[in-house]
């Protein structure tokens, strides 16, 4: 992973355990994916892809998760409740951050 792209999941995972999360993995693989950050806060089981962009001329980063994209994290995202059972009763989201500049923005996937 690139310098930048390391620094963008390490503010997101910061933006994430000062509104209550906890950490639960960072860069897991799981179903022959990647997990960027997997989070949860009480009952709630968040696994967030996160993207950047080097500056406005190179679009948007949530553009870049096209259904494919979307369908990848979400095998991996089974991938990984399959290996951890205990956390199967929970309510999981799929979410994407969005790092713009000093800004993150999550979407829902």
């Amino acid at each position: 992973m690139n310098p930048a792209g390391a620094a963008a999941e390490r503010r997101v995972r910061r933006h994430y355990r000062l509104r209550g999360y906890r950490l639960l993995a960072a860069n897991a693989r799981a179903g022959g994916n990647e997990l960027d950050v997997v989070v949860r806060r009480g009952r709630r089981l968040v696994f967030c892809e996160v993207k950047m962009r080097r500056g406005p001329g190179f679009g948007d980063p949530l553009e870049a998760i096209d259904a494919e994209k979307q369908r990848r994290i979400r095998r991996a995202a089974e991938g990984f409740l399959a290996r951890h059972p205990e956390l199967s009763g929970l309510d999981v989201s799929l979410e994407a951050a969005a790092v713009r500049g000093r800004r993150i923005v999550r979407a829902p996937m």
